[in-house]
């Protein structure tokens, strides 16, 4: 009997072994599949422009994982250059569609890998553990249909927010033509959607992309601005710049932006923010996908898109143009701009060997900021005559050259939106400059303290009547020298040199020729 019973123990603890041996191997299999996942995802989201702050203050609470922080996410840069800051990934690089310019289109034969909800929710929360990220983009390719493949990222994204309570800055890619359902439901959990609108002309997306069209993206993103809207006045505010918080609303906010009678509930399961509970609020859920939306905000950062340049012959006039639509019309944050990449061979498409226009991607930065910030409109940055920005000096010194008849502006007079205008001042100085004239007169010294760039801005501007240097009022004649682009002291050297009375006895004097 002790014989059997040892043999049994022996064998027992063999079979203890063997499992923790096979548990071993899959945990070491799955995460090698992860890692090989990981490899192939993040290199195909490379494409998807993101580098932006969150635009998002949420502080942690003590109970969820992570917070966000409005100042900015932290930035790291790809080895393309291109400046990143989260955990940039693809659920998805599989497509059903074609779209000549994408390397994920169907027709190329790359490597595809797609994940599961659990498997990001693990990578975030890891990542974010070890402080590499401090939140998620997330994109995909097209699935099977738009809705199936936003129902994956709504299972991602909602386990995150839910069982995993992570509390950080999250992006969403939607998906042209999915519905209306899951986009509000996605809504609720980020922090940030956008749709890239591909190419800035309908006529340059059906070359490019026959299967996709201005209107299945434009409809979506008519639908988050309303979102965003009605939200506002939902939790009772107006102003574009919203805190997102996580806090319960009473039953008479949800009564009156849904227009409910004021006697009838509805029961249904909500998951609020410690875990899912049943709760009995004013309200019914259009659509089975939505959960935790009771005191949330609708994607709290607004919503942005990008373009692709270089890839279609549009031009920047042209372009900034649908920018300037998109801003007045959806009410978007940000309009990326994505230098075209050649990856693809199409007779349509620019050569492989063709140098992406990266300085023309970054001019129209620039010229974007100027429509965001500044007060400029397209119409006066560009025009049909002169489509295209002088690449070798930025846009705002471009407008200014071709309009010297509005320089010089004196500093101690000129309103905020004229010295908004003046090459070399930034929205920060502008008012420095407004609130430090209150007290005094102002001199370039000042301005320098100021942060205004005076290299730039010397040509534009006097103090007290009188300008920095002795400078012409010619547009070539500026041109040349910002392209030069050294310091002022080095191109204006003020005269140093030494006088003396002429004398009889100097060499080479006139007064010495001939006499021997």
């Amino acid at each position: 009997m002790n014989i059997i019973k040892v043999d049994r123990d022996f064998t027992r603890k063999n079979s203890i072994i063997e499992n923790h041996k096979r548990a071993a191997y899959e945990d070491g299999a799955a995460i090698r599949d992860i890692s090989w996942k990981l490899k192939i995802l993040t290199d195909a989201a490379k494409y998807d422009v993101a580098c932006t702050s969150s635009g998002v203050e949420r502080k942690g609470n003590g109970r969820d994982m992570g917070n966000a922080a409005a100042c900015g996410i932290c930035h790291a840069f790809a080895a393309d250059g291109r400046c990143i800051s989260l955990l940039k990934i693809l659920m998805s690089n599989e497509c059903v569609f074609d779209c000549k310019y994408c390397i994920n289109r169907k027709s190329n034969d790359v490597p595809r890998a797609t994940f599961t909800a659990d498997e990001i929710c693990k990578l975030t929360m890891e990542f974010y553990r070890r402080n590499y990220i401090e939140g998620l983009f997330l994109s995909s390719g097209v699935v099977g249909t738009p809705n199936q493949t936003m129902e994956l990222m709504y299972e991602a994204v909602r386990k995150l927010r839910i069982e995993h309570r992570f509390n950080g800055y999250i992006h969403i890619k939607a998906i042209p033509g999915a519905s209306q359902e899951l986009v509000e439901a996605i809504g609720y959990l980020t922090d940030r959607m956008s749709i890239n609108l591909e190419m800035p002309t309908s006529d340059g997306l059906k070359a490019m992309a026959p299967h996709k069209s201005r209107s299945t993206i434009l409809k979506p993103m008519k639908e988050i601005q309303a979102g965003i809207h009605n939200n506002r006045l939902t939790h009772g505010l107006t102003d574009k710049r919203i805190p997102m918080q996580i806090r319960d609303c009473s039953a008479k906010v949800y009564e009156k932006a849904l227009g409910l009678p004021k006697k009838e509930t509805y029961n249904f399961l909500v998951e609020n923010d410690i875990g899912g509970t049943k709760t009995d609020i004013v309200a019914e859920p259009k659509a089975d996908y939505v959960v935790g939306t009771r005191g949330k905000y609708f994607v709290p950062a607004g919503q942005s898109t990008q373009m692709i340049v270089g890839a279609t012959p549009e031009s920047d006039y042209h372009i900034m143009n649908v920018a300037e639509a998109l801003y007045d019309n959806y009410d978007l944050k940000r309009v990326f701009y994505s230098a075209y990449i050649p990856i693809n061979e199409d007779s349509s498409l620019p050569a492989l060997d063709t140098k992406p226009p990266l300085l023309r991607e970054h001019r129209l930065y620039q010229a974007d900021f100027l429509l965001r910030f500044y007060g400029f409109r397209a119409g006066e940055l560009l025009s049909e005559e002169r489509p295209f920005f002088n690449e070798k000096i930025d846009p705002k010194c471009d407008w200014a050259v071709r309009h010297l008849e509005e320089f010089p502006v004196e500093v101690n007079t000129a309103d905020l939106s004229v010295l908004l205008r003046v090459p070399g001042i930034g929205v920060k100085s502008a008012r420095r400059i407004v609130m430090a004239r209150r007290y005094g007169s102002i001199d370039f010294n000042d301005l320098k303290k100021m942060g205004v760039v005076l290299k730039r801005a010397l040509y534009f501007i006097t103090c007290k009547g009188r300008m920095m240097y002795s400078t012409k009022i010619e547009e070539e004649y500026i041109v040349n020298h910002l392209v030069y682009n050294e310091p002022p002291e080095k191109i204006f050297k003020p005269d140093t040199g030494s006088y003396r009375q002429l004398s009889l006895f100097d060499v080479g004097s006139p007064l010495m020729i001939g006499n021997g």
